[in-house]
Protein backbone atom coordinates (compact mmCIF):
# COMPACT_ATOMS: atom_id res chain seq x y z
CA UNK A 1 0.00 0.00 0.00
CA UNK A 2 1.29 3.33 -0.83
CA UNK A 3 2.18 6.38 1.38
CA UNK A 4 1.33 9.74 0.31
CA UNK A 5 2.91 12.93 2.18
CA UNK A 6 1.45 16.22 1.96
CA UNK A 7 3.23 19.62 3.31
CA UNK A 8 6.15 17.77 4.00
CA UNK A 9 9.73 19.26 5.05
CA UNK A 10 12.69 17.33 6.73
CA UNK A 11 10.84 17.33 10.39
CA UNK A 12 7.44 16.14 9.39
CA UNK A 13 4.56 16.23 7.20
CA UNK A 14 1.07 18.04 7.99
CA UNK A 15 -0.99 15.25 6.00
CA UNK A 16 0.13 11.40 5.73
CA UNK A 17 -2.04 9.59 3.22
CA UNK A 18 -1.76 5.27 3.97
CA UNK A 19 -4.60 3.33 1.91
CA UNK A 20 -7.94 4.48 3.16
CA UNK A 21 -6.53 6.53 6.22
CA UNK A 22 -5.39 10.21 6.53
CA UNK A 23 -3.34 11.46 9.37
CA UNK A 24 -3.33 14.66 10.41
CA UNK A 25 -0.28 16.00 12.68
CA UNK A 26 -1.14 17.94 15.30
CA UNK A 27 -2.80 21.60 14.64
CA UNK A 28 -1.95 24.57 16.65
CA UNK A 29 -4.06 27.72 15.99
CA UNK A 30 -1.02 29.59 13.48
CA UNK A 31 -3.75 32.57 12.55
CA UNK A 32 -4.19 33.12 16.04
CA UNK A 33 -1.59 32.54 18.25
CA UNK A 34 -1.83 33.90 21.80
CA UNK A 35 -5.37 34.59 21.42
CA UNK A 36 -8.34 32.57 23.66
CA UNK A 37 -8.85 29.25 23.47
CA UNK A 38 -12.19 29.75 21.91
CA UNK A 39 -10.34 31.66 18.61
CA UNK A 40 -7.15 28.94 18.96
CA UNK A 41 -9.84 26.36 18.95
CA UNK A 42 -12.28 27.91 15.89
CA UNK A 43 -8.72 28.12 13.97
CA UNK A 44 -7.44 24.85 14.38
CA UNK A 45 -10.83 23.27 13.26
CA UNK A 46 -11.05 25.32 10.30
CA UNK A 47 -7.07 24.52 9.23
CA UNK A 48 -8.37 20.31 10.35
CA UNK A 49 -11.42 20.64 8.01
CA UNK A 50 -8.53 22.31 5.02
CA UNK A 51 -6.74 19.57 5.47
CA UNK A 52 -9.22 17.19 5.27
CA UNK A 53 -10.69 18.35 1.78
CA UNK A 54 -7.31 18.15 0.74
CA UNK A 55 -6.64 14.82 1.58
CA UNK A 56 -10.11 14.10 -0.01
CA UNK A 57 -12.29 13.68 3.24
CA UNK A 58 -14.21 15.21 5.73
CA UNK A 59 -14.55 15.82 9.67
CA UNK A 60 -17.84 13.17 9.32
CA UNK A 61 -15.27 10.55 8.45
CA UNK A 62 -12.83 11.56 11.20
CA UNK A 63 -12.34 8.46 13.73
CA UNK A 64 -10.20 9.84 16.77
CA UNK A 65 -8.81 13.26 17.94
CA UNK A 66 -6.50 14.05 20.33
CA UNK A 67 -6.28 16.98 22.08
CA UNK A 68 -3.93 18.68 24.26
CA UNK A 69 -4.64 21.52 26.40
CA UNK A 70 -2.38 23.69 28.26
CA UNK A 71 -5.02 24.02 31.15
CA UNK A 72 -7.72 21.72 32.12
CA UNK A 73 -9.64 24.72 33.17
CA UNK A 74 -10.46 25.25 29.68
CA UNK A 75 -11.66 22.15 28.62
CA UNK A 76 -15.16 23.89 28.85
CA UNK A 77 -14.27 26.55 26.67
CA UNK A 78 -12.73 24.37 24.24
CA UNK A 79 -15.71 22.00 24.43
CA UNK A 80 -17.84 24.39 23.86
CA UNK A 81 -16.50 24.91 19.88
CA UNK A 82 -15.61 21.41 19.58
CA UNK A 83 -19.16 20.18 19.90
CA UNK A 84 -20.60 23.16 17.91
CA UNK A 85 -18.36 21.64 15.07
CA UNK A 86 -18.52 17.73 15.89
CA UNK A 87 -22.34 17.71 16.20
CA UNK A 88 -24.27 15.60 13.54
CA UNK A 89 -23.51 11.91 15.22
CA UNK A 90 -20.16 11.57 13.57
CA UNK A 91 -18.13 12.47 16.25
CA UNK A 92 -14.67 11.06 16.56
CA UNK A 93 -13.29 8.72 19.24
CA UNK A 94 -11.23 11.25 21.93
CA UNK A 95 -9.09 11.76 24.21
CA UNK A 96 -7.83 15.18 26.31
CA UNK A 97 -5.11 15.82 28.35
CA UNK A 98 -3.49 18.20 29.96
CA UNK A 99 -0.07 19.66 28.61
CA UNK A 100 1.24 22.40 30.31
CA UNK A 101 3.67 23.23 27.45
CA UNK A 102 3.02 23.51 24.17
CA UNK A 103 5.48 24.04 20.96
CA UNK A 104 5.13 27.75 21.98
CA UNK A 105 3.55 29.94 25.06
CA UNK A 106 1.21 31.56 22.21
CA UNK A 107 -0.42 28.10 21.99
CA UNK A 108 -3.20 26.65 24.62
CA UNK A 109 -4.62 24.31 22.07
CA UNK A 110 -3.26 21.65 20.02
CA UNK A 111 -5.30 18.65 17.64
CA UNK A 112 -4.15 15.71 16.20
CA UNK A 113 -6.84 13.75 14.28
CA UNK A 114 -6.99 10.81 11.90
CA UNK A 115 -9.93 9.80 9.56
CA UNK A 116 -10.68 7.46 6.83
CA UNK A 117 -10.92 8.61 3.38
Amino acid sequence: MSIERLHTNDRMSQIVIHGDTVYLAGQVALAAPGASVTDQTRAILSQIDELLAEAGTDKSRALTATIWLNSMEDFNEMNDVWDAWAKGGNAPCRACVESPRLATSQFAVEIALVAAR
